[in-house]
């Protein structure tokens, strides 16, 4: 979907979407961001450290939910703010599903001087909240 400032309003809520993450999406972070912390890849470590075992990156997940919003502007670089808290891991175990982040957003203010829209995200991931205060300013046609 590509939004358009004169037809979103405040209380529109976007399209929820299921995004999967793998053991080989976080290589493939890991590879990118340089983050190679071990309970992003091993689960003796991960759970030794009291974690429930291999964790998703918090900046893989937050760079997912900024994705989910650039996706529903229609251009990625509409995302002009965004910022998160985290909240809670994202276990991912080591099987072919992965875990599976649920995203969905409402647009909670509009700017009509600079034609953006804030809208707030909410991510879960088996009924948990991953990510507080997800916030995005977006700039729209």
């Amino acid at each position: 979907m590509s939004a358009k400032f004169d037809q979103i309003a405040v209380g529109d809520e976007l399209t929820p979407a299921d995004i999967s993450v793998t053991r080989a999406d976080l290589i493939r972070y890991a590879g990118a961001s340089g983050d190679f912390n071990v309970i992003h890849w091993s689960e003796r470590i991960a759970t030794s450290v009291g974690l429930p075992g291999v964790i998703a990156h918090g900046m893989y997940t937050m760079a997912l939910g900024g994705r989910y919003v650039g996706e529903w502007a229609g251009d990625a670089g509409a995302v002009v703010e965004y910022g998160v808290r985290f909240t809670n891991p994202v276990p991912v175990p080591d099987d072919d599903a992965g875990a599976t982040v649920t995203f969905s957003g409402k647009v909670t203010a509009t700017d009509e001087a600079t034609r953006t829209a804030t809208v707030t995200l909410t991510a879960l991931c088996d009924g948990q909240k991953v990510l507080g205060k997800a916030i995005a300013k977006v700039r729209l046609s």
